[in-house]
Parts: C-alpha cells; structure tokens; sequence
C-alpha cells in the first residue's frame, strides 16, 4: 500500500511515462525524500526526487516554492550566460501546473530534477575535497548574489540571528538553570563570559555595515554535490532553507561543519578542534568565487563569523537540552548537552586559532579590495 500511494503521486508529476520503481534516498532529517525512475526517453529525465515537506517545521511549504522557482531559475540562466559548468535542480510541475501536489490526507509534495552523476560526502577527509566545498558555496552565493532580496520571502524567520537564541537561552535558563554537574556549569561560563560577542553580526547588519542578501542557509558539507567523473563540485542542493541572510552565515556554518574532524556526534567533545588547514583550503575555494561580490566590511567579518556559527549551534544544543529536548531528535537524555559541548570546545579552537585564520583570509584578499 505504502509505495503504491507514493506511485500514484510520482505519477501526478510524470503523466504520461510508467513509475518503473521508487525507493528512498538520502538521509535529511526533516523531509521524506524518494527517487523515482520512471521510462523516459532522456536518460537525464529517468529519474528525479519525490519530496514530502515536513510542514512542522516549514509551515509555508508554497512559499518554498515559490522562492526555489525564482532562484533556481535566475542561477541557471546566470550560470549560462557566464559558462559556469553548474547545476540547480529544476523544479517539476504537476499535471495541473502547479509546483506542489497535495494528496488526501493533505500531505504536501513536491518534485525537483536529480543531479545526475554526482556523490557528496558526510566528512571532507582531504583538502581537494575542502576547496571543492569553498567553491560550491562561492559560485552558489556569485550566482544569486544579483537577485534582489526582495523576491525571495523569509521561509525561516530568526534563524541563525543569534540575540534571539540568546533571549530563549535566558528564557530556559531562568526556569531550567538551577542543574549543577561540572559540564553544565562549564557551559553556562562559557555563555557568559561570550554574551557581548552574540550580537556582532546582527549589530553590524543594524549598522549597515553588512548588507541583507540572498543565502543557502544550511551549506553542509553532505549537500556539495561532486561529479564522480572529475572531482568537481557542480551543484549546491536541500535549497529550502535558501532565504534573505548575511552571507557570513553561510560561510559560518560551512567552516564550523567542515573543519571539526571528529564531526558534531562524537563522544570525545573533549579532543574536538578545529582543523586550520581544512579552514584554509574552503576559504581559498570560496574566495575563488566571492572575492567577486565581497565588500572590504565582508572580510573584516569572516573570522568573527566563523567563531560565531560555533558558539551559536552550541547554544541552540545547550538551550535544548535545559528545556527538556523539544527541538532536536535525541538518542538519551544528555545528548544535546553532549553536542554544546562539542560546539564549545570547536569554538575555543578556533578562538585559539584566530590568529592563523585572520592571517589565511589577509592573504587571500585580493589587491583590488
């Protein structure tokens, strides 16, 4: 019954080819995602990604829709017009011309093109891999950079502006804050003696300092598509969270998930750190890309965001773990706290390491700046 429901819905979005077989792919935790192939005559039309939104957590799924048309189809046509060999998945309409499909029980679908010939990776092993990494995300922010802010709505809002999750944090701590093991209370000093440096990127965004402008919001190491037969990163995709943002987010979070070589789930939070030279090698990729659009205020802001990105994601996991684990799944009780610490520990890294990645990003600026 399960996948013969899936069939006929893998069939509003191809009418008039047979669904030869549908399985499940990827491991995205927020929505249900098959591939679907189905007998087209274009190899490159056989097979595509069947998507069921998670509207828990994206309660405006047409407005996703609506933003992933604009940009995906600004990108493609740029990415043309200048010869960049990139790829966006395309989004498939259904038989009745929508970009979604909702079946009876009100589940929401939707159909995107497959990235043919591609893998990713969970962990960047070597620094080729890294500058690939760098790169994707580069060539993803050039190529939207020109698209007006205005055309995309805000599918997520608050997220990744740190005051806010410092507010909540005091929120939960107020009620919550009274538990006293060792590792607890190296957390809440280590909220405390940051609180002035939550505010850095958003204070220079409210001083017009950074400007607002189209972002990826989740460039995890896993969504960087390389193409098997030369190595090359070609694609940039799970493009719901794409939205208005400062870039320095983006670059953020791609450092804090890329150069913590033990991963975000490792036990041993005490031996994480940050990898400079995985650092080095994603930020001389991006800035292949970047150097481009980025302003002299934007590189003036690259360390601090990457210290920031860590110190954020330690808190959303420290937060959650006060208030009882509502947010992210867990496997036991301490889990999330785990988590902060190894969000703590990669920020006191790459604290350690200021000098090295303010020196890497001097010398990758170009003369022109």
């Amino acid at each position: 019954m399960h996948l013969h429901h899936h069939t006929a819905i893998a069939e509003q979005f191809a009418p008039f080819t047979r669904v030869l077989n549908i399985h499940e792919f990827g491991n995205g935790n927020i929505n249900d995602t098959y591939l679907v192939s189905i007998d087209a005559a274009l190899p490159e039309e056989r097979q595509f990604i069947l998507q069921r939104i998670n509207t828990q957590v994206f309660k405006q799924p047409k407005l996703i829709m609506q933003n992933m048309r604009a940009f995906t189809e600004h990108m493609r046509r740029r990415a043309r017009d200048e010869g960049h060999r990139w790829e966006m998945p395309r989004v498939i309409p259904a038989c009745d011309g929508q970009d979604f499909y909702i079946d009876i029980e009100g589940n929401f679908w939707r159909a995107i093109s497959y990235v043919h010939n591609t893998q990713s990776f969970e962990t960047i092993t070597d620094t080729q891999l890294a500058r690939e990494v760098g790169y994707a995300l580069g060539t993803f922010q050039y190529l939207i950079s020109d698209l007006s802010v205005e055309k995309l709505a805000d599918t997520l809002e608050g997220f990744h502006i740190m005051p806010r999750y410092l507010q909540s944090y005091d929120r939960v701590f107020s009620t919550n804050g009274h538990e006293s093991s060792a590792e607890v209370r190296y957390c809440f000093r280590f909220v405390e003696q940051r609180r002035q440096f939550a505010h850095v990127l958003e204070q220079a965004r409210a001083q017009g300092k950074l400007p607002l402008r189209p972002v990826h919001g989740d460039p995890k190491v896993n969504n960087v598509m390389i193409e098997k037969s030369t190595g090359r990163a070609i694609s940039l995709v799970d493009l719901d969270t794409v939205k208005p943002g400062l870039i320095h987010y983006d670059i953020g979070d791609c450092l804090r998930s890329g150069c913590n070589p033990l991963g975000e789930e490792t036990e041993r939070w005490e031996a994480v750190y940050f990898d400079p030279e995985i650092g080095a090698a994603i930020l001389e990729g991006y800035l292949t890309q970047a150097r481009n659009f980025l302003t002299e205020a934007d590189y003036e802001y690259l360390y601090p965001s990457i210290r920031l990105l860590a110190f954020e994601l330690g808190v959303r996991f420290f937060t959650d773990y006060l208030a009882g684990n509502v947010y992210f799944k867990v496997k036991h009780p301490q889990h999330n706290l785990q988590r902060a610490l190894v969000q703590f520990k990669l920020t006191e890294s790459i604290e350690a390491h200021e000098e090295d990645i303010r020196h890497i990003i001097q010398g990758m600026v170009s003369p022109a700046v």
